[in-house]
């Protein structure tokens, strides 16, 4: 595989994604190759003074950055020579030697904008989504869009059931994946018009073990294995739940040290357990569900550890033919519905 990374985007970089990148090549094989786009004279010696290998590196010089408070769209178009650009560039199916995958934790809206300009739609799809796996209390749930597309027509929700659905059974390893779609109660009269519009497309698709509505409190207790819901909703759902988590467990820890600095001591190995379990940096990213090839979106606050396992992921899901499965799930679905 040709495993693009913008090492100029995220609150960090570049040293952090590009000490990862380069971790990262020693669990590859040697015909992959990790290509590091960005400024030369940074990333070179970095590269030199590490042991890299057996996976290939490759570097691309680029002049520009995309910062994280530049409108999406505005600085795509306008910064062609940046990082992120220039990787979802060669990520195109059209490019002389395109790229298998492209990972950045930089601009989220210039990535996803990026990505669906050069790399384009799959077929059949209306609008990619963000995936992300949220661990919980009864296992791990993919939760769509976390912000891709904030206003989503009921078709779009739809389809992040079908999406969400093969993610979770080719990546997640859930076999009988159950979809609900989020809302503010589970009774049938509960939502807008397009929620309950989105509700009758996700019923009316075949074979996608729809369970119905969710509320946000049932997102961690086992109600469903796969969460539909427009971008506001979703990244507001994870940031929460991440700020909540992290919040909660530094309290935790603080009041234990002031009670009994010994008591601490013997509850490090059970908070270090559970901070692991849910710790975003160990799930590497998040893929742009429905764009024609891999892109995988890793949080602004990458570690190297979050970039090592997020290449590690394209991986995964190269080998697991997501792509084809939201194709070919797509497609029958269309025909099916045609038919009846």
């Amino acid at each position: 595989m040709r495993i693009g990374i913008d090492v100029m985007g995220g609150d960090h970089a570049p040293h952090p994604i590009l000490e990862g990148a380069l971790l990262a090549t020693a669990q590859l094989e040697s015909d992959d190759v990790v290509v590091l786009y960005g400024d030369e004279e940074i990333i070179a010696p970095a590269v030199g003074d590490a042991n890299v290998g057996p996976a290939e590196v490759e570097i691309v010089n680029t002049t520009e950055t995309i910062t994280m408070d530049e409108s999406p769209v505005d600085a795509v178009r306008s910064k062609q020579d940046s990082s992120l650009v220039v990787m979802c560039k060669e990520g195109s199916r059209r490019a002389d030697n395109p790229l298998d995958a492209i990972i950045s934790a930089g601009n989220t809206g210039a990535f996803v904008a990026g990505s669906q300009m050069y790399l384009r739609r799959l077929s059949g799809v209306h609008r990619p989504g963000i995936a992300a796996a949220v661990p919980t209390f009864a296992g791990t749930v993919a939760f769509i869009d976390v912000g891709a597309n904030i206003e989503p027509k009921p078709i779009h929700i739809a389809q992040y059931g079908v999406m969400g659905k093969v993610y979770a059974k080719r990546i997640l390893g859930i076999k009988q994946p159950r979809v609900a779609l989020m809302n503010v109660g589970g009774e049938e009269q509960k939502g807008t018009n397009d929620l309950k519009q989105a509700r009758e497309y996700l019923r009316a698709i075949p074979d996608l073990n729809f369970v119905g509505y969710i509320e946000g409190r049932s997102l961690f207790d086992g109600g469903a294995d796969v969460v539909v819901t427009d971008g506001i909703v979703g990244n507001v759902s994870i940031k929460l739940a991440e700020g909540l988590a992290t919040g909660l467990l530094k309290k935790i820890s603080q009041d234990i040290a002031e009670s009994d600095p010994k008591l601490l001591e013997a509850f490090k190995p059970i908070l270090q357990k559970f901070y692991a379990e849910y710790d975003y940096h160990e799930y590497g990213g998040a893929p742009l569900l429905g764009v024609n090839g891999i892109s995988l979106i890793c949080h602004g606050s990458s570690e190297a550890r979050t970039i090592t396992n997020a290449i590690l992921r394209t991986k995964q899901f190269s080998v697991s033919g997501v792509n084809k499965h939201i194709t070919d799930q797509l497609a029958m679905i269309e025909e099916e519905m045609s038919v009846a």
